[in-house]
């Protein structure tokens, strides 16, 4: 899709029965044969070194692969992977996860971020469900959505948490995001658990799921009491849950009565972020106030843009050479090898921007495939 999100950051929200939009805006990708979420990797060339030596890929083999695109959860907010979600105590975490799993749910913008709508599973440890009915009503009133599951209780890391995950998955192939609110009911319990060790080990083993399934795992967690200039470091427990985690949240008050509160982002797939919000106390939700940073606008791609005017309405699919493609892109004054790579390289950015989703298939002679799964805009 052409219409990118603006440079600057969102202004607006959306609120509970009578504010939602009359369209579900929705980046939904449509579900094929050739796509699937739920992929770490494919055609990934792995050599063992002799003797069950380490395992290496040189640098030819990487740009020569296919990996699967990252799509995001919330465009230019939330992407797939692990990231910790820490508040203190009662500062409206888990109102926000209600507002965020019903929006992904739904399919719904959250603010003016795009939202990629999925099967959502809220963990919701410290709740019951009569308090999550009475909550999710007041916040959304009783229109429901089929594809956002609630558990209050599961297993711990150590006492197969990850099966229990693993068959919600494989039931909802189109699952997206899983909530778990809080670490603390999922942690093993030991006496060094608050070690670095520890820490860096429960974030690692969630990030191995969420890497090997494709899904984000947003993980809720608790500040410590001590303040710090530097948010991040209020992170309760060591630096090793945001060493190991792909990034985190923090949401913060200057004091516990103010209905606004700042959260600041940071991450490896996502631009950092500072942004204050307000809680709405009559529908449960938290709106949209400002943004302290912008998000970065990616330029256009001259090659993504050949390609995107190159598929038509008429013409939605193509399969040929790299050799063959470049006849049709006569613009392009590339080697057809150098194409190959280029593509291999941006392939989530074609399918994210465009809707396009790509492939090069090994065989007796190399095949790109081309097939837009989003309309054209």
């Amino acid at each position: 899709m052409t219409n990118k999100m603006k440079s600057t950051a969102p202004v607006s929200s959306v609120g509970a029965d009578g504010e939602q939009p009359n369209k579900k805006i929705s980046n939904e990708i449509i579900a094929n044969e050739n796509v699937k979420n739920n992929l770490q990797a494919t055609n990934c060339p792995e050599k063992s070194g002799q003797g069950g030596g380490l395992q290496t890929v040189s640098m030819t083999e990487l740009y020569d692969t296919v990996y699967p695109p990252r799509t995001p959860v919330v465009d230019g907010f939330l992407y797939g992977g692990t990231y910790l979600f820490v508040g203190a105590p009662k500062v409206g975490k888990s109102f926000f996860m209600g507002q965020l799993a019903y929006h992904v749910a739904m399919g719904l913008p959250l603010w003016n971020y795009p939202v990629r709508k999925g099967t959502v599973l809220y963990l919701a440890l410290e709740d019951d469900y009569a308090r999550l009915q009475r909550r999710l009503s007041v916040m959304f009133g009783v229109e429901c959505a089929d594809n956002l599951f609630f558990a209050t209780q599961a297993k711990t890391l150590n006492e197969g948490l990850d099966g229990e995950l693993e068959g919600f998955i494989k039931e909802h192939k189109d699952a997206r995001l899983i909530i778990i609110d809080t670490l603390q009911k999922v942690r093993e319990v030991g006496g060094d658990r608050y070690s670095y060790s520890s820490d860096y080990e429960i974030v690692t083993k969630l990030k191995s799921f969420s890497d090997k399934y494709g899904v984000c795992l947003l993980v809720v967690h608790h500040t410590r009491k001590l303040e710090s200039e530097d948010s991040f470091d209020m992170i309760s427990g060591t630096n090793g849950l945001l060493g190991a985690a792909d990034g985190a949240f923090i949401m913060h008050k200057k004091k516990r009565t103010d209905n606004t509160a700042v959260m600041d982002i940071v991450g490896r797939d996502q631009p950092d972020q500072e942004l204050t919000i307000e809680f709405d106390r009559e529908q449960c939700i938290w709106k949209f106030q400002k943004a302290e940073t912008e998000l970065w606008k990616q330029p256009p791609n001259p090659l993504l843009e050949a390609i995107n005017e190159f598929l038509t309405e008429e013409m939605q699919e193509w399969e040929g050479t790299a050799t063959e493609l470049l006849k049709q892109l006569p613009d392009m004054q590339l080697s057809a090898n150098v194409l190959s790579r280029r593509l291999n390289v941006v392939n989530s950015q074609l399918l994210n921007d465009y809707g396009i989703f790509y492939d090069n298939k090994r065989g007796h002679e190399r095949k790109i495939i081309l097939k837009r799964l989003e309309p054209k805009t």
